[in-house]
C-alpha cells in the first residue's frame, strides 16, 4: 500500500513579512494568485502613520512594532 506525500504550503502571514513596501507588494501579489498588486495612493492618518492604498481594494499600515496590518 502506498501513501501519497502531501506537502502543506509554506504559508506566510501578513505580519511576518518585512516592513518594506516592496515586500508587501510581493506578498500581496503572491496571495492574489500572481496577479500584480500595486500601490494606488499613499497618505497619512490622524496619528501620522503612513497608509498605503493598494489595488486589491485594501489599505495597509504598520503597527507600533513595524509589522504590516490591514488598515480599517
Amino acid at each position: 500500500m502506498s501513501h501519497a506525500f502531501v506537502k502543506e504550503e509554506d504559508g506566510q502571514w501578513l505580519h511576518e513579512i518585512a516592513p518594506t513596501l516592496n515586500a508587501l507588494i510581493v506578498y500581496l501579489t503572491r496571495e492574489n494568485n500572481g496577479i500584480r498588486v500595486y500601490e494606488i495612493k499613499q497618505s497619512l492618518n490622524k496619528e501620522g502613520k503612513e497608509i498605503h492604498v493598494m489595488s486589491n481594494g485594501l489599505s495597509y499600515t504598520k503597527d507600533a512594532d513595524g509589522r504590516w496590518e490591514v488598515s480599517l
